[in-house]
């Protein structure tokens, strides 16, 4: 087995969903979530509040310099992301698909570099 991350891309402008919308994705994540557990697939999932939470530390010689907000501006950032043990790409992709229904957002799947099979 191999772990997977499936990044949520969350857009960075738009319209967020109603609470209506966001009680049914969040219905959708339950469930996609219980199907991992079931699977045997489950590692860690959540939500990230927005980029504009963020604190930034940069190296700066010795010293760390912290700064507020997202490291760099963009159209799109992580909004959530779940780990995943599948066997192959194609098993991690097919979960990255049930992500995708269950979020309605564009999914990232990508295997953790250099990691031994099991």
């Amino acid at each position: 087995m191999r772990y997977y991350l499936l990044s949520v891309v969350q857009p960075a402008e738009g319209t967020p969903p109603t609470v209506d919308e966001m009680a049914r994705i969040t219905a959708n994540l339950d469930t996609f979530h219980q199907e991992l557990k079931d699977a045997g697939a489950w590692v860690f999932a959540g939500g990230l509040a927005a980029p504009g939470t963020a604190t930034v530390l940069r190296a700066k010689g010795s010293d760390v310099l912290t700064t507020d907000g997202p490291y760099i501006e963009s159209k799109e950032y992580l909004g959530g992301l779940c780990i995943v043990k599948a066997p192959d790409l194609d098993a991690a992709l097919e979960w990255g698909r049930k992500a995708l229904h269950a979020t309605t957002l564009p999914i990232e799947v990508r295997p953790f570099h250099g990691q031994p099979q099991e």
